[in-house]
Formats: structure tokens, C-alpha cells, sequence
């Protein structure tokens, strides 16, 4: 079974959210989303998210082809949870450069050869979240 994983706040679950999931579902059987940590909102968009952590990752698990939805780590950039889903494929969204270069980063340490794939964007003038939430 092929493992996929994306990463993401999902501060309100949007249709973009929705296309992000369907299209990493195309590159395996099981779908993991990794949802930010309140901290981690802060870290990678500047602010506070609306919804809490706990909140944010139960609206994510009732998502269409979503096959569980996990908190990522307390500790930015350690990438436990990588390490405890042990995925076959990272995707990401089209707008995650600066996680893209810190999970190379992580990957390059620690030896890994994890696939990283950038997904296509849906609308982004307006599903973006930093669109909608002003």
C-alpha cells in the first residue's frame, strides 16, 4: 500500500484544500494530512489560525478521501511525524516553497529519498486562504 502525505494549516477546509487532497490521493492508496500546529501557523503564514489545532485536524478527517488526519510535531522542522508515517510520497501545494526547501533540507540529513511532488493550484486568486480571511 502506498503512502502520501501532505502538509498544511487547512485553516477552514476550501475547495483548493479539496483539490490538494484529491490530487495527492492520484499518487497512493492511503491519503495521511498532516495539519499544522497552532505554532506552526504562526511560524509559515505570520498569524494566528482562526480554528484550533484539534478543531482544524477534525473537519480534515471528514474530508473526502482523506484517509486519517494527524497534528504535526510540537518541534518545527523535526519532522518526527515523517518519520512515524514513513510516507512513499510528499506532496505539497503550490504555494509551500519554503516548506519544500525545509523538508529537502530534512530529507537530505537524514538520507532519505522520499519522492517530493508539487501539486497543482485550484483557483488561487480565490480560494487562498490569505484572500479569503482579509
Amino acid at each position: 500500500m502506498k503512502k502520501v502525505v501532505v502538509f498544511g494549516i487547512f485553516d477552514g477546509v476550501h475547495e483548493g484544500h479539496r483539490s490538494l487532497f484529491k490530487q495527492a490521493k492520484e499518487y497512493g492508496d492511503e491519503l495521511v494530512v498532516i495539519v499544522g500546529r497552532d505554532s506552526a501557523s504562526v511560524r509559515w503564514k505570520n498569524k494566528k489560525p482562526r480554528y484550533s489545532e484539534k478543531t482544524r485536524r477534525g473537519l480534515v478527517s471528514k474530508e473526502a478521501g482523506v484517509d486519517s488526519a494527524v497534528l504535526g510535531d510540537e518541534e518545527q522542522s523535526s519532522y518526527k511525524v515523517l518519520e512515524d508515517i514513513n510516507p512513499d510520497v510528499i506532496c505539497l501545494g503550490y504555494d509551500q516553497e519554503a516548506l519544500e526547501e525545509d523538508i529537502k533540507e530534512w530529507l537530505s540529513k537524514t538520507g532519505k529519498n522520499t519522492p517530493l511532488i508539487r501539486l497543482e493550484s485550484y483557483q488561487p486568486e480565490t480560494n487562498h486562504n490569505s484572500f479569503k480571511n482579509n
